[in-house]
């Protein structure tokens, strides 16, 4: 909206970015097309990659894990509507579902869209829109003039608002450096390591299927007088070494030859090439972009923690639970508005078994300080206080 007309308005004042209108005036006003293409990241990376697999799975379902509260002030709600609609997004997926849906799509495309259906003002429905189907329209003033989505040729076009940027849809993403309306896709910065592991796979695979052999040469040696082969004889030569010895199925096969002829194995072994650490790796170098602990994905050798346990924990600390934040702020910034002020949306970290360790060492901290009173103690573990036990000395 131009800043004349925003002059105009009487209601409350908004505050706007000077720089946003630079970038966001620089594009048409088209939908802009997501950076790479969401399919091939999701195939190459997701669907024929194990580690990408494994680590997208253990982050979104840890995700996935962790329960839910709704407060009010500093009041835990028991029963209400938000509650309600986090704990049953939609028809098809409960909360658990739902997360996981959620953190896997922003994992893989590094982008993730929710719509709210809502006939009048409070939401009914929360539903999550496949990444790769919807574009964003740039607006003005660094705000999305609106979001498109795209199906089976049809398109539906959801309007957001040009001053509080309130829409139906929200939309978290990852950081990009490069691009201003689109996040990035961890599977971008671990491209190549996907490639190589691939690649090995898929050597390892053809080896198989062509018997254990590695590739080779066929010499031949004219005898002093003799000819050489002519193209006629090399091509049916060729042919009939690949009917023989090409194929799992030919594996073990005995080839006949007239005249005077040499095999000459040309490939090199998989220990010459050292294919099974390459294949290590690059399989640490896609947990780590994960910020999964290769120990998790199976990846052998790795001493960086010292056992099971203490990965499990570091990956709660330092991938899981930051992600649960970020999610929990677009939540509370966006959904909770929808019922009310004062409302705000809480994961259960004292639910989460890997950081029961943590919560012990905190909790006999707490109860060793003599110089806290017993509902000052209850205070900092999430319990409400209890009439007249404020003195210190209290039994």
């Amino acid at each position: 909206m131009k800043q004349w007309i925003r002059q105009l308005l009487p209601s409350k004042k908004t505050k706007a970015s000077v720089t946003a209108p630079l970038f966001a005036t620089s594009t048409s006003r088209q939908p802009l097309w997501t950076p790479r293409q969401y399919d091939r990241l999701a195939e190459e990376g997701y669907q024929k990659n194990i580690i990408v697999y494994r680590c997208v799975t253990l982050v979104a379902r840890g995700v996935a894990s962790v329960p839910w509260h709704l407060y009010k002030d500093s009041s835990r709600l028991e029963t209400h509507p938000l509650l309600s609609l986090i704990h049953n997004p939609n028809p098809q997926q409960r909360l658990g579902r739902f997360m996981e849906a959620l953190t896997s799509y922003l994992l893989l495309a590094g982008n993730v869209y929710i719509e709210a259906v809502s006939p009048e003002k409070e939401p009914l429905e929360l539903y999550l829109l496949r990444p790769d189907r919807v574009r964003i329209i740039p607006g003005k003033s660094g705000i999305p003039e609106a979001y498109t989505y795209t199906l089976a040729g049809r398109t539906l076009h959801i309007p957001v608002d040009p001053l509080q940027g309130n829409s139906r849809i929200l939309h978290i993403k990852n950081f990009n450096p490069l691009h201003d309306w689109y996040g990035m896709s961890p599977i971008e910065a671990a491209t190549h390591a996907i490639d190589q592991h691939n690649a090995v796979a898929g050597h390892n695979l053809s080896l198989l299927q062509n018997g254990g052999r590695p590739t080779g040469a066929l010499r031949f040696h004219p005898s002093e007088h003799g000819e050489l082969l002519t193209d006629e004889q090399r091509y049916q030569l060729r042919h009939e070494i690949q009917n023989v010895l090409e194929g799992a199925q030919n594996s073990g096969r005995i080839m006949i030859l007239e005249g005077n002829f040499e095999w000459k194995e040309m490939g090199l072994s998989p220990k010459d090439l050292d294919f099974i650490e390459g294949k290590y790796l690059s399989a640490r170098e896609i947990a780590q972009v994960y910020g999964v602990p290769p120990m998790l994905v199976g990846v052998p050798g790795d001493a960086t923690f010292s056992n099971y346990k203490e990965a499990r924990f570091h990956l709660w600390e330092d991938t899981i639970l930051p992600l649960l934040e970020i999610i929990k702020g677009e939540l509370n910034q966006w959904l909770t508005l929808y019922f009310g002020e004062d409302l705000s949306l809480v994961y259960d970290v004292d639910s989460i078994p890997a950081l029961a360790p943590k919560r012990e060492i905190l909790w006999e901290k707490i109860e060793k300080a003599s110089f806290l009173t017993l509902n000052e103690k209850r205070a900092l573990v999430g319990y409400p206080p209890i009439p007249e036990r404020d003195r210190r000395d209290s039994p």
